[in-house]
């Protein structure tokens, strides 16, 4: 078994697949839209094939506060394939204006990785 794909709910969709697609070089499909249900979406897809839907509906109330501390989705993670790609990225998302929430560093149990938030709040751990 795998996890097929990840969905957010995000108020703007051009903003975040735009995000996505420049700075993690996703692929995404056509938009989807459903006039009736006032829904629209995209598929974004890594080249491994993992993938992320990102949906739109105007009724979907915005989160308010930190979206890393709630119950639910703490973050997901990205895998860039070296720790010099992780310092690479924050870098490149630092200096483009995103929030760093956790400089690059090595774990307690070993792990590298620094946190980015998305457009929209998201949080984002890059790994190796």
């Amino acid at each position: 078994m795998k996890i097929e794909h990840l969905a957010l709910w995000v108020k703007n969709l051009e903003l975040m697949k735009d995000f996505y697609v420049t700075y993690f070089n996703m692929k995404s499909n056509k938009k989807y839209v459903n006039h009736e249900k006032q829904f629209s979406s995209y598929f974004l897809s890594f080249e491994g094939g993992a993938r992320i839907e990102l949906m739109h509906r105007s009724d979907i109330p915005p989160h308010i506060g930190d979206k890393g501390l709630i119950n639910g989705q703490a973050h997901f993670a990205i895998s860039v394939g070296s720790k010099d790609k992780v310092d690479q990225l924050t870098e490149v998302l630092r200096n483009d204006g995103f929030e760093i929430i956790g400089e690059p560093r090595t774990t307690g149990d070993g792990y590298y990785e620094s946190v980015i938030s998305d457009p929209e709040g998201n949080r984002i751990e890059l790994t190796p």
